[in-house]
């Protein structure tokens, strides 16, 4: 997936989940941060990072920060560029090469992300973009997520009634070591984790490609989920 308009800045703080300040040409903006996350170890006061300009004048905000250079690693931080990124990856068929596609599928009290038949062959794809990396370790999630439990009990249920069920974990940056649940931050979610591939759930990871303007996903990551 690509974006038009990027220009670069420099963060200078985050006044709530959905504002940051960002020095654009000299002069400080508020602009819109499309990621509700913490993302405390990508904001920080000082460091370089690549917006969109939406040049819309309905908007109370000009811009939309997409991109941080986390010490020459760009990460994309855009908390819609995950789901893009797989459909666009399924279109050109993947590693599932499915026969069809359809997204927002709801099953049973869960909406999933992806639907897809392959052959004889029903399943759903949830997908989760990771933004949280230390010393090539990369992470999920950064702050606790009930909902995503509650998505993989559904997966759980999904498998037991003759689905295909898988997680995507779409790292939003390259040269990564390997993937793992956070214990530390959710520690039900990964013990659910576990418990879900354990009952048949597939777990994949794919690291991107990330520019100031273009996320693409592109080698698969090593997934380790016990410490």
């Amino acid at each position: 997936m690509t974006y038009e308009n990027i220009i670069k800045g420099i963060f200078l703080n985050r006044p709530n989940r959905f504002i940051a300040e960002v020095l654009i040409e000299g002069r400080k903006e508020r602009v819109h941060v499309k990621n509700t996350g913490r993302c405390r170890e990508l904001l920080i006061p000082g460091i370089e990072v690549y917006l969109q300009d939406c040049k819309s004048p309905n908007r109370k905000t000009r811009f939309d920060l997409i991109t941080v250079n986390k010490g020459g690693k760009l990460v994309n931080m855009d908390s819609q560029a995950p789901n893009k990124a797989v459909s666009e990856w399924l279109k050109e068929g993947g590693i599932l090469k499915p026969d069809l596609i359809k997204p927002e599928f709801t099953y049973g009290g869960s909406r999933f992300d992806f639907y897809f038949e392959k052959g004889e062959e029903k399943g759903f794809i949830e997908v989760k973009g990771v933004t949280l990396e230390n010393e090539g370790v990369v992470s999920f999630p950064d702050a606790p997520t009930e909902r995503g439990l509650k998505h993989l009990k559904e997966l759980i249920k999904a498998v037991s009634e003759g689905y295909t069920a898988c997680v995507f974990f779409v790292v939003q940056m390259k040269n990564v070591k390997y993937f793992m649940p956070n214990f530390e931050n959710d520690r039900a979610f990964s013990e659910g984790l576990i418990e879900a591939y354990e009952k048949g759930v597939k777990i994949l990871a794919y690291d991107c490609f990330v520019s100031p303007a273009e996320m693409k996903i592109e080698d698969r990551v090593n997934v380790i989920l016990r410490r």
